[in-house]
């Protein structure tokens, strides 16, 4: 029987365990901490990602490996890719985790981005501000995720906030300004790549986020079909050049009817959880089947889908559950305050049915403010 090992045991290691059981494959996974959601639903090594002992120990135990994070020390990947298959590969891996090296790469495959600029230190903010402008976000070049190692500027006399936050991470981690980009929508577009290099995409999904961290998305996106066909266009150029195995997402701004890309993640996605029940083949299944080299599954669409996100401590399951094509994901964590410790999918076939299940469920937890912004976008048609 096939074991795959997985590096990081959080809710998307463990959404991987759920996927591939049925296709009789057994899970290994790899976390610093000893209650990582993960290992109640598979075998747990407790180790550092820079512990090349314990990699290696980890690595003698199954047939290949994969991530459920991206911030996996580029050297443990490496060291792990001489002795079985690593997908996405680490050189893939190594782009994504430097934003200056993912926005250099966008461009040179003539993917619209905003203005960036690399920063080294307090003269070369300046110098950034001067000819970029504000507003701005200054962001760490590395381990930066839900918001988290940025900060807005929106004045010059922003800046020296801005350095006194994050200036000591230019040394370790490095940093970049982006040009803040006054957005129409935020949309994210999910796809897989196998081993033989067939490419999939699901449809473009529309996100909200609140403080940096997703709270809904809304699938398909409510835009036009040359937006869906360059976003996929977009994904394909770049898991191409970068010979990427197993999905990823490009998340997207729309602004004037046109695509600006923000940052990839190679991995499974939040924007994609809604593919669980929302498709014919999750996210979660295809990167098993990508990363194991088995054929792709579909990534057609069943009806309409919204995801809501879980921060902080789970609703009232029971309360959901008694609004029709509710599905419910328990991630098995202690709450602490924003923590995402589950997520919840509506299903519809159409888009009123969708929309009134989404307002049974505001009502339902007590959460219309989550539901609303979704719900307008379902009423501009």
């Amino acid at each position: 029987m096939t074991t795959l090992g997985i590096l990081g045991g959080g809710q998307l290691a463990r959404m991987l365990v759920l996927a591939g059981a049925p296709l009789g494959l057994r899970f290994a996974v790899f976390d610093p901490a000893a209650d990582a959601c993960a290992g109640q639903l598979s075998s747990l090594q407790v180790g550092a990602f820079d512990d090349a002992a314990a990699l290696a120990a980890f690595a003698a135990q199954v047939d290949a490996i994969t991530f459920d994070f991206e911030n996996v020390p580029a050297a443990s990947a490496q060291q792990l890719a001489a002795q079985l298959p690593v997908l996405p590969r680490p050189d893939a891996l190594a782009v994504a985790q430097d934003r200056l090296s993912e926005k250099t790469l966008f461009r040179a495959l003539g993917i619209p981005v905003p203005e960036f600029a690399a920063i080294d230190d307090r003269a070369g903010l300046d110098a950034a501000l001067a000819r970029i402008g504000t507003p701005c976000v200054l962001k760490t070049r590395r381990f930066g995720y839900d918001g988290k190692g940025q900060f807005r500027i929106k004045t010059l006399a922003d800046a020296d906030a801005a350095w006194d936050a994050l200036g000591a991470q230019a040394a370790k981690v490095g940093l970049i300004v982006e040009a803040f980009v006054p957005f129409e929508r935020e949309v994210s577009v999910v796809a897989v790549r196998g081993r033989d290099g067939e490419f999939r995409a699901w449809p473009l999904t529309e996100n909200w986020h609140v403080d940096g961290v997703l709270s809904a998305s809304l699938a398909p996106a409510r835009v036009d079909a040359g937006l869906q066909a360059a976003a996929q266009a977009h994904a394909r150029a770049i898991a191409e050049r970068v010979d990427y195995v197993g999905v990823f997402a490009l998340e997207l701004f729309v602004r004037d009817g046109q695509l600006l890309a923000n940052e990839m993640a190679p991995r499974v996605h939040n924007s994609g959880h809604w593919t669980i029940e929302g498709a014919e083949t999750s996210q979660f299944e295809n990167h098993v089947r990508a990363v194991l080299g088995l054929p792709l599954g579909s990534t057609a669409m069943r009806g309409h889908a919204c995801m809501l996100n879980w921060l902080g401590a789970m609703p009232d399951a029971a309360a959901f559950l008694a609004v029709p094509g509710g599905h419910w994901h328990d991630y098995g964590k202690q709450s602490r305050e924003g923590r995402k410790v589950g997520h919840a999918t509506l299903r519809a076939d159409t888009s009123q049915a969708l929309e009134k299940a989404l307002v049974e469920a505001g009502m339902a937890l007590q959460r219309t403010a989550q539901v609303e912004p979704v719900i307008a976008r379902l009423r501009e048609g």
